[in-house]
């Protein structure tokens, strides 16, 4: 079996204002059910690397594989379908529809996919509500939960296209301890249970400690951590 994420020798440029090499020899590895995290001080390349990992960046040089297959020199209709489809992302910042409620908000990516009726569709979102343990909160709007509930949702929304990774840009940042020893073990059960990848930015030392390995970054390489074992066969 293929690693479920590989980068190759990724190099990328920032022209403006001048010429920086940003990201030097990129070259990591994600397994299958694996939780990993990136770890580095503030301008070392993280969010950058996770932009160009996640296929919302194609101005870099190298290969980028997803589930054993070539992303890299897709179209840009044809990476917008595999980001839908096989990436669920977790931000900082949860970017929930306030005017819509939360079932709504967890639809839409389904909606958008396209691939399964509205109903079916509403009836996986009242199911991945309830695996985070926020179904009760489907009928209210967005803009009347906790921050921790939000989150939840976020996550929610993150998994009802059955991705085959989570990536997540600082997903704890912006939430209190209790609340982030939440999203850590919501994180944890998901990789042992159902075998999901997660990739997660992050600068919680005590979260990516618990993770099952760590990817150092400095000055845009990687300084250790970068590759999985080698994937079952």
């Amino acid at each position: 079996m293929a690693y479920v994420l590989e980068a190759r020798h990724l190099d990328k440029y920032f022209e403006q204002p001048v010429r920086f090499h940003v990201l030097k020899d990129i070259s990591l590895s994600v397994n299958r059910g694996e939780f990993v995290s990136i770890m580095g001080k503030s301008g070392c390349g993280k969010s950058t690397l996770l932009y160009i990992l996640s296929t919302m960046d194609t101005d870099y040089t190298g290969e980028l594989y997803l589930a054993g297959k070539k992303v890299t020199g897709q179209s840009r209709e044809q990476l917008a379908h595999i980001r839908n489809k096989r990436i669920g992302f977790v931000f900082q910042f949860h970017y929930l529809l306030p005017e819509f409620t939360v079932l709504k908000n967890v639809m839409l990516p389904g909606l958008k996919l396209g691939e399964k009726s509205t109903e079916e569709v509403r009836e996986d979102a009242m199911a991945k509500l309830r695996l985070l343990g926020v179904d009760d909160q489907a009928h209210k709007k967005a803009a009347r939960l906790s921050g921790g509930q939000k989150q939840r949702v976020s996550i929610a929304r993150a998994l009802i296209n059955d991705p085959e990774i989570i990536m997540g840009d600082e997903p704890t940042g912006n939430l209190d301890s209790k609340n982030s020893e939440n999203v850590f073990q919501v994180f944890r059960d998901l990789s042992v249970s159902r075998s999901l990848s997660l990739l997660v930015v992050t600068h919680d030392e005590d979260f990516a400690r618990r993770t099952d390995r760590i990817i150092e970054m400095g000055d845009g390489m990687i300084l250790g951590g970068g590759h999985a074992p080698a994937p079952a066969s």
